[in-house]
């Protein structure tokens, strides 16, 4: 299984940015979890994706101004950021396969993409 962030970049504060995730050699159904990695802080569960009911679970802190959802292929899931923070920037990435909140939950990993929010 394999996974390629995208679509990461520059966005001033209260800005948004769509993230895609794209998932190849998977089974049919899949968990997609994402997390993201500020300079010097552990790596943070965001939310995840179901395929099989396209459900989404957010965690706490992001709650209101994400949204995980099924991209525009049976194989992409998306994240949708809202209302950006200069402390929501850091390096964004999917993994496969689970739906639970734990990094050691996650066996496949993408490289990540970078999301930096401007004051």
């Amino acid at each position: 299984v394999q996974l390629q962030a995208s679509g990461g970049g520059l966005v001033q504060s209260e800005g948004s940015l769509r993230l895609s995730c794209e998932i190849s050699g998977s089974t049919s159904e899949y968990g997609v979890g994402w997390f993201r990695q500020a300079p010097g802080k552990e790596r943070e569960w965001i939310g995840c994706f179901r395929s099989r009911d396209g459900a989404a679970e957010y965690a706490d802190p992001m709650k209101g101004r994400i949204s995980i959802l099924r991209g525009d292929a049976k194989n992409k899931v998306d994240l949708q950021l809202n209302r950006l923070r200069p402390e929501d920037t850091a390096v964004y990435y999917c993994a496969a396969d689970s739906c639970l909140s734990g990094a050691l939950f996650y066996d496949y990993w993408g490289q990540g993409t970078q999301v930096t929010v401007s004051s």
